[in-house]
């Protein structure tokens, strides 16, 4: 994936349940995705957006760490909607 309007439908609802608020990454080279505390199913989506540059940390932390996850710029222009994290 490498513009947006290659994005699934399921890409597209992680985005949007990322920008609903309440989202974490676990830190790493491949960093999971949780939403509300639980994981989310298709982690292999999360990480295509994460390289994309539509989904990112909002702080710095360990590997490992749970830190609170935003859309990016790039990921709210995607969604169309006022963005959370810098890129």
């Amino acid at each position: 994936m490498t513009t947006t309007s290659a994005l699934s439908g399921r890409d597209r609802a992680i985005l949007r349940a990322v920008a609903a608020g309440g989202a974490e990454l676990a830190l790493g080279s491949e960093p999971d995705l949780f939403l509300d505390g639980r994981c989310c199913c298709d982690q292999a989506a999360v990480h295509n957006l994460v390289r994309a540059g539509l989904i990112a940390a909002a702080a710095l932390g360990l590997v490992g760490q749970r830190v609170t996850a935003g859309l990016t710029l790039d990921g709210q222009a995607a969604l169309g909607a006022t963005p959370v994290v810098a890129a």
